[in-house]
């Protein structure tokens, strides 16, 4: 790479990340992508080992055509030479233009002269009374499970909670021939119709929802209660739960999935600097940035983790991304109106999801005091209720003095609820809480690793 061109490492090779990458190579420049992945493709487009028999239909279904393109063009783009691929690799912290990343050989310091983030999200959770118990993983956990190694967790699974991703996954594991007992979907069917409006600014994707919900036959059930998850010694036996109608049901399983939507991957982001702005669609802090992806100090942010679009919004991010670097570098940039009008319809789509499969937000409130809240920590709702009497209604006081968050998971999983309750307890609004602010390194990473680093 010639030392006259700027230095720019991309965090992320999923869809974002890919078609960040391109339009800075075919600008002339050498992006160097960061990835956790072993090959490219994020986690909605991952990809199996070698010798994987599943064809890509199979795996990524009406999407198949677009997962193999973005591989292909990732790969002939690493072959040329054109970009430098760190996989298997963690970016665990930043700080004044180093990216530190943790990788077989330890941690290495990468400069940076941009940086575009494109570091997608992750399972948005919430506590229900014995979630810490063996066999409940989250939605995406299931999904990788079935993409990366072809296998169902468990033998007989229910899934809980709500969005588009607790269909596809239950829709993907019956058609894997997979026993699914249960697919209980916290919102209504009248809540659901509400976001109707908006989700019609992409009708065949709604339609395509559709048909997955009808391969589930009997087992979806809209508008249920979560009461408890039954288990013994050896992990999950039962979900006790609701009906719409109020009917207390028990339904045997041995492993449960969870999961209501997304939750925006943001530590990196935070440590770099960037300002948030408390999102009430969304019920999360999101990265604040310009419509095309600056958030400032040469930092740039694509895909879910600063707006929840999807893979077809994360693509147009990273394009947009790279093009407001290059034009900060005062490098020609191609159009990007057509990329705009784009964006805006998927935000719409997006604000019609958010209002038809909503966060929660009163059930987490109302965990009753033995429910666990962090399951790294092991933090009941009773003790972060006594936690905020004490230290009162900001979110890092509360996590100081119960240690809620201060896990391997940094908050990803329990954050959101205990916001929740700590705005409860308070009489506040969630927004007023705060969040927890980022340390590094933002992934588990062993000690040895750091002193090998160079």
């Amino acid at each position: 790479m010639s030392e006259t061109l700027p230095r720019i490492v991309i965090v992320g090779a999923g869809p974002a990340g890919i078609r960040a990458a391109a339009m800075l190579v075919e600008a002339g420049l050498h992006p160097v992508v960061i990835d956790e992945g072993h090959q490219a493709g994020g986690q909605i487009y991952r990809r199996p080992p070698a010798g994987f028999t599943r064809t890509a239909k199979h795996l990524y279904g009406s999407e198949a055509a677009k997962a193999i393109a973005l591989h292909a063009l990732f790969d002939r783009l690493a072959e040329e030479g054109r970009l430098t691929h760190f996989a298997a690799s963690s970016a665990i912290a930043v700080h004044e233009g180093r990216l530190h990343v943790l990788g077989e050989g330890g941690v290495q310091a990468i400069f940076h002269d941009r940086l575009i983030l494109a570091t997608g999200a992750s399972d948005r959770v919430a506590p229900v009374p014995g979630w810490q118990s063996a066999g409940v993983y989250s939605l995406g956990a299931a999904q990788i499970a079935l993409k990366a190694q072809g296998v169902a967790l468990g033998q007989r699974s229910v899934l809980i909670g709500s969005g588009p991703l607790l269909t596809l996954v239950g829709a993907q594991l019956v058609k894997a021939g997979a026993d699914m007992a249960a697919v209980l979907d916290t919102s209504s069917r009248h809540q659901q119709m509400q976001g109707l409006w908006d989700l019609a600014a992409r009708p065949l994707v709604a339609l395509r929802g559709l048909v997955l919900r009808a391969r589930l036959g009997r087992r979806y059930h809209a508008g249920v209660t979560l009461e408890r998850i039954e288990a013994d010694g050896n992990g999950v036996t039962a979900m006790r739960w609701r009906d719409a109608g109020g009917r207390e049901h028990l339904t045997l399983c041995d492993t449960i999935g969870m999961g209501w939507h997304l939750r925006a991957e943001t530590h990196l982001a935070d440590l770099a600097g960037c300002a948030f702005t408390y999102d009430d669609q969304w019920r999360q802090w999101l990265p604040r940035t310009d419509r095309m992806g600056r958030a400032g100090n040469g930092v740039y942010l694509a895909g879910d983790g600063v707006h929840l679009l999807g893979a077809d919004g994360a693509e147009i991010a990273g394009r947009l991304a790279a093009a407001a670097c290059l034009a900060d570098l005062g490098l020609p940039t191609p159009s990007i109106s057509a990329d705009l009008r784009k964006l805006a319809r998927l935000k719409r789509f997006a604000r019609g999801l958010a209002r038809a499969f909503p966060w929660p937000a009163a059930m987490a409130r109302a965990l009753p005091d033995d429910a666990v809240v962090c399951r790294c920590e092991n933090v009941t709702a009773a003790s972060l209720r006594e936690s905020t009497e004490f230290g009162g209604g900001e979110a890092n006081r509360v996590k100081s003095l119960s240690r809620v968050g201060m896990g391997r998971c940094q908050g990803r999983y329990c954050q959101l609820a205990a916001v929740e309750l700590i705005a409860a307890q308070t009489g506040c609004t969630s927004g007023a809480v705060g969040r927890f602010r980022g340390q590094a390194p933002v992934r588990p990473a062993p000690i040895g690793a750091f002193l090998r680093e160079g």
